[in-house]
């Protein structure tokens, strides 16, 4: 089983696919851009709002709390209504939720901000991969998400790069309500130029309503191995990297490091970079060899808990440089491990199930990154700041995800194996 195989029906793909899902791919830019840009003002919201440790861990944990909540209401939606209308939506929720957060007079009101952020956002990257499975053929599935993912790292880039110089030059308000003109630009992209699917390849039509088959499309889609493997190879490699860009790398750099805000930056900066490098590789392995799929899986994971084992064993008050950009190198690797899981989910459920189970899948990370980033604040103002104490509940979400992991591979494995022989006999007895 080294590659997908091809089905009939499939997407055509060419350019006019690839313009089509750019645009939806530029909705995800531009999400990412504000989900990622509180990790790089984490301290200023701390003097902004006057909070400690543990309230300033509550802006991400709620932003990420309504993005994994709603992870199945939206992939239920993008089943139901089609991309355009949920990217829509989606859009217009996380522009006004940046706006709201650089207007916000008052902790509790930057609070509803990340809020309605977090909801926005929940609606971008479900809706990408459906749009790429319809504009698509299935053998392109793996590298388009990766490739999709990484231009949610390019921005996660800008928020390093441009957000932090932004905020420390032109101050809060202009940058956080600036950069909400580029979630404006994405919905004029949406509504004028996206397209659900090509021509000719229209989703059958659904008859179904009600409770009955929201419950049908949530039971049929979690009782799959595949699915439920996807979830946890997602919640085990995405958050340790998430933890760290998201909010907690810059404070542990700068407080615990001893670095200087630049250097922080600039090894954030180096963590996107090697996302995107990696997200590359991964993709196109995975693509020609999909056997490759959990070793990429275990062996990222192993590197990302020995390094920091490494890092916070460490003798000494702080890590050598060298050791630290290791930890941004490896780390680099978790987003496009994460990418891994919806690879999983796609083959174990038919069309009319992607949405609902990517949205499980999607779930996986954001739980357990809502769930570190909440331990991380805890044990920050228990500890009177001591980052090593904070870290070291990493390994605990590690040691769970590989044991659900090691547990549902080789059903998985089975049933792949299964659909893919019945799939060839199918194609046999096609008549041309």
């Amino acid at each position: 089983m080294n590659r997908p195989t091809a089905l009939p029906g499939d997407p055509p793909g060419g350019r006019r696919a690839a313009a089509v899902w750019s645009i939806g791919v530029a909705v995800y830019f531009v999400a990412v851009i504000f989900r990622t840009s509180l990790g790089v003002a984490g301290l200023d919201a701390a003097d902004r709002f006057d909070i400690n440790a543990s309230a300033l861990s509550t802006f991400s944990i709620v932003q990420l709390l309504v993005y994994a909540g709603m992870q199945i209401p939206v992939g239920l939606m993008v089943d139901r209504l089609g991309t355009k209308k949920v990217l829509t939506l989606g859009a217009v929720l996380f522009t006004l939720g940046q706006l709201g957060f650089a207007l916000s007079p008052s902790y509790e009101t930057a609070l509803a901000a990340r809020a309605l952020l977090g909801c926005g956002d929940a609606m971008t990257f479900i809706s990408v991969l459906r749009l790429g499975s319809r504009w698509f053929p299935a053998r392109r599935g793996p590298l388009i998400a990766q490739v999709a993912a990484l231009f949610g790292m390019a921005g996660n880039l800008i928020s390093t790069m441009v957000i932090a110089r932004l905020l420390h030059g032109a101050g809060w308000v202009t940058t956080f309500a600036g950069s909400a003109v580029a979630g404006v630009v994405a919905i004029a992209l949406v509504l004028f130029f996206l397209k659900d699917h090509p021509p000719g390849h229209e989703p059958p039509p659904t008859h179904h309503r009600g409770f009955a088959f929201v419950r049908k499309q949530i039971t049929l889609s979690w009782r799959e191995p595949g699915t439920r493997l996807g979830m946890w190879v997602h919640f085990t490699t995405q958050f340790p990297s998430m933890v760290f860009m998201l909010l907690w790398g810059m404070p542990f750099l700068i407080e615990a490091q001893g670095l200087t805000r630049d250097t922080a930056g600039t090894l954030l900066t180096l963590n996107v970079l090697v996302s995107m490098v990696i997200g590359l590789v991964y993709g196109q392995v995975i693509a020609r060899h999909h056997a490759a799929r959990l070793p990429l899986t275990l062996a990222t994971i192993a590197a990302t808990s020995l390094i920091w084992a490494t890092t916070l064993a460490y003798p000494g008050e702080r890590a050598p440089m060298w050791l630290l950009i290791t930890l941004c190198v490896v780390l680099g690797a978790c987003g496009p491990a994460s990418m891994i899981g919806f690879d999983f989910a796609r083959p174990a459920n038919p069309p009319e199930r992607q949405g609902t189970a990517s949205g499980i899948v999607n779930m996986g990370g954001f739980t357990a990154s809502m769930t570190t980033l909440l331990a991380i604040g805890l044990l920050l103002d228990a500890t009177g700041g001591n980052y090593r104490i904070a870290f070291s509940c990493v390994f605990v979400l590690e040691a769970l995800g590989i044991a659900q992991i090691l547990r549902l591979r080789r059903r998985t494995a089975q049933l792949e194996r299964e659909r893919l022989v019945a799939s060839r006999v199918e194609a046999v007895h096609v008549p041309a």
